[in-house]
């Protein structure tokens, strides 16, 4: 299915839009918009092939969402731009127009009607690979801000590292002059489970990124392994969206 829905006529409340958009946006400045009646779902890859983003925001969701299955192209630059103007409490109007095939949004008062893209003009969207990966935690954003903040001082790459004696989670980073080691044992986490231990090196640049999405508040789970991706999955929207990231490792050789 490439084409369009022939209905696609959506409310809902800013806020949540914006916490959608943060979380595609970062990675990528175009995708597919998947629509149909269970929701929203989004696919994409940066242009590196080192970062994914897989979004779903389902039908509660919404004020109200009637839709068909279909494809909408989206520029995110500047549907990002548009709800930009909106307030968190603001409702937003998505419209699709069939006649014009262009996007309506309109927020408190304001229209703009805004251009799609066509769905084969953008990048394929990436399968997701089945990893089964040893060590799983869970910890709040605010301590993954924390520990993206600490390595951005020292370095451009941090590590993660999960030791499953200890059952304890780590991010470090070594610089050219300094170190850093944010460890954080099982009171600081809200879950742990590993059967291995767990250490990869992944590009700062991008997990500083994909932090900028994450709610602080959030609860995320990672899924590590031995200089594998990293899966990252959190809820927003009162748990009716789910983001997940994958992140492609630095692999150091010896």
């Amino acid at each position: 299915m490439k084409s369009p829905p022939q209905e696609f006529d959506a409310i809902v409340e800013a806020s949540t839009l914006k916490d959608a958009i943060d979380s595609v946006g970062v990675l990528v400045d175009e995708c597919k918009i998947r629509t149909s009646p269970e929701g929203l779902q989004i696919r994409a890859v940066d242009p590196a092939n080192v970062g994914m983003v897989d979004l779903t925001l389902s039908a509660p969701a919404f004020e109200s969402l009637n839709t068909d299955v279909g494809i909408l192209g989206i520029s995110w630059d500047r549907f990002e731009k548009v709800i930009g103007l909106a307030n968190n409490g603001d409702l937003v109007h998505l419209d699709y127009d069939h006649k014009t095939r262009k996007l309506n949004v309109e927020i408190n008062g304001l229209s703009y009607t805004l251009a799609l893209i066509d769905p084969d003009s953008i990048r394929q969207e990436p399968e997701i690979p089945d990893l089964n990966l040893p060590a799983d935690v869970t910890v709040e954003g605010s301590q993954i801000a924390r520990g993206v903040k600490a390595a951005d001082m020292v370095s451009d790459h941090i590590r993660l590292s999960v030791d499953d004696v200890e059952q304890s989670f780590s991010f470090s980073a070594e610089g050219d002059t300094d170190d850093v080691d944010l460890k954080l044992e099982t009171d600081d986490l809200v879950a742990l489970s590993s059967a291995a231990p767990a250490d990869s090196l992944f590009s700062l640049d991008y997990l500083k990124d994909m932090n900028k999405a994450i709610p602080k508040d959030a609860e995320v789970t990672m899924e590590l392994g031995e200089e594998f991706p990293i899966k990252l999955h959190f809820g927003f929207a009162e748990g009716h969206g789910q983001t997940t990231y994958m992140l492609a490792p630095r692999i150091q050789s010896d």
